[in-house]
């Protein structure tokens, strides 16, 4: 078993990706000064601006983009596993990827996670957002293995918006993961309605740690984020809170021998049973191509 400190950056990242950079640097040399193995960032980490002109003069590739090379150069100086929560860049057909990058002590990266599920909703108050008009959605969930502290742990992945949609992290749990990430830059409106549950019963009902680094507070572009990156263990138990929406840094010890413990208590990934369903009906139908498929 591993027993590592884990560190969340709080941000507030504006639309210029060289100073969201250098405020990463920062918080990310605080973690580091703290004691921490393993270190995310939340989603957006490079830039969150509304003004497509601004956004997509931007965008750059992967391999060009200062924003990756920046966490690249910081997990190679500290020595560290830096988890890049997410950055935009581009991707096929003119699109962006809002794209995880798990980058290891020797500044490679490990693996990589594109956002599966996209933000597109209508909230109260005229908040209105259509990330699938600038986004392409990724295709994979993902699991990686990382060598921190005394031993190795299993990540599984997700941005934001996906924390809504437990048969990712089920998935992922099936898959070995041992800690569940979900940096993000959620609204304050659905924030305060919904961060912390949805993020305890995906541990709970997976007997995961949950590891969600957050935007908080009134951005440059005009949108507000709710903040309050989280650790929360198997039990839902909550370990660390930043209990705002300002930038900082929180750390804690993740052991995962605990993982262990709870899933010996409560074993419901070994208890799941197979179950006949019902088919979807109408527009949940054809989203998933399940109407198409059926026939």
């Amino acid at each position: 078993m591993t027993v590592f400190k884990a560190a969340l950056v709080q941000m507030r990242s504006g639309v210029d990706p060289a100073s969201n950079a250098e405020t990463m640097e920062r918080l990310v040399g605080e973690a580091v000064a703290k004691g921490a193995h393993y270190v995310q960032t939340p989603e957006m980490t490079g830039i969150l601006c509304r003004d497509k002109t601004v956004f997509r003069a931007h965008l750059k590739s992967a391999k060009a983009d200062p924003v990756v090379a920046a966490a690249r150069a910081l997990a190679r100086r500290h020595a560290i596993t830096l988890h890049l929560g997410s950055t935009a860049v581009e991707a096929p057909g003119g699109m962006a990827a809002n794209r995880a990058f798990l980058i290891g002590p020797d500044g490679e990266t490990i693996t990589t996670y594109d956002k599966i599920h996209m933000f597109d909703v209508d909230l109260d108050k005229g908040e209105s957002w259509r990330e699938s008009a600038t986004y392409q959605p990724g295709t994979e969930a993902g699991v990686a293995d990382i060598a921190v502290g005394d031993g190795t742990a299993r990540l599984g992945f997700a941005v934001c918006y996906d924390m809504r949609f437990p048969e990712l992290f089920r998935a992922e749990a099936l898959a070995g993961a041992e800690i569940l990430t979900a940096p993000a830059a959620f609204t304050r409106q659905t924030g305060e309605a919904h961060w912390h549950i949805l993020l305890r019963a995906r541990a709970i009902e997976n007997n995961c740690f949950m590891l969600a680094a957050a935007q908080g507070g009134l951005h440059e572009d005009g949108r507000e984020t709710f903040g309050h990156s989280i650790a929360i263990d198997p039990w839902g138990r909550v370990l660390a809170e930043i209990a705002g929406d300002e930038p900082g840094v929180v750390v804690t010890e993740i052991d995962t021998a605990r993982v262990a413990e709870i899933r010996a208590k409560i074993p419901n990934l070994k208890n799941r049973r197979r179950f006949e369903a019902p088919a979807p009906l109408g527009d949940w139908a054809r989203a998933s191509g399940e109407a198409e498929a059926r026939g």
